[in-house]
C-alpha cells in the first residue's frame, strides 16, 4: 500500500466530487476539472472525505504498478480539489539587459534579447497578468486551477531562455537560486 495513498482527502465547502466511469469529476468556485482513475484503484465519496484503497480483484502486471497508481491518483485528486477551491499561482521573473513582457488578454509578447519579439497564446484555462516596475525586472504571474497545464506552460515560457550559470540571465522563477559558476578570468593565474 501506498503512504500517500492511504491517506483521506478533505473536501471543502463549495466543492462537489463526483464518480463516474472510473471518472473523479471536481467542481469548485474556481473551475471544473476531471480525471481517469485506473480501475486498479477504488474511489470512495462518503463524509466530506475521498478515500482510495487498491482493488485486489483488478489483475496488473506487477504489484509495484498497482501501488504507484494508488499514491498517484490520490495526488492527482488532492492537487484538483486544492485547484478548484484555492487555485495555484506561479511567478516567472526576467532577468536581463532590455528583457521585457507585454499581455493582451491571453496573447504574451517577450522580448528576450532575440532579433524578434516571441508571441505565446496561453489556454484560457490561465489567467497572466504582467509587471514592469522601474529598477525592477519584468514578473509574468501566472495563475490556474490546473497544477499540470500551469506547470507546462511555465516550462515553455521558461524553454525561450533558460538562466544561464555565468551572469544568471534568462526566465526564472520567483525565489528560485541558480547555481553560478565562476568565469575562465578567475581560474587563470
Amino acid at each position: 500500500m501506498s503512504r500517500i495513498g492511504k491517506l483521506p482527502i478533505t473536501i471543502p465547502a463549495g466543492v462537489t466530487v463526483t464518480l463516474k466511469d472510473n471518472v473523479v469529476t471536481v467542481k469548485g468556485p474556481k473551475g471544473e476539472l476531471s480525471q481517469y482513475v485506473n480501475p486498479a484503484i477504488n474511489v470512495a465519496i462518503a463524509d466530506n472525505h475521498v478515500v482510495m484503497t487498491e482493488d485486489e480483484n483488478v489483475m496488473l502486471d506487477d504489484l509495484k504498478q498497482r501501488h504507484a497508481f494508488h499514491g498517484l491518483y490520490r495526488a492527482l485528486v488532492n492537487n484538483m480539489i486544492i485547484g478548484v477551491s484555492e487555485g495555484y499561482k506561479k511567478e516567472l521573473e526576467l532577468v536581463g539587459v532590455g528583457y521585457r513582457a507585454s499581455n493582451q488578454g491571453n496573447i504574451i509578447e517577450l522580448a528576450l534579447g532575440y532579433t524578434h519579439s516571441i508571441f505565446i497564446q496561453l489556454p484560457p484555462e490561465v489567467k497572466v497578468e504582467t509587471k514592469s516596475e522601474r529598477n525592477k525586472n519584468p514578473l509574468i504571474i501566472l495563475e490556474s486551477c490546473d497544477k499540470q497545464l500551469l506547470g507546462q506552460v511555465c516550462s515553455k515560457i521558461r524553454s525561450f531562455r533558460k538562466p544561464e550559470p555565468y551572469k544568471g540571465k534568462g526566465v526564472k522563477f520567483v525565489g528560485e537560486e541558480i547555481r553560478r559558476k565562476s568565469g575562465k578570468s578567475a581560474g587563470a593565474k
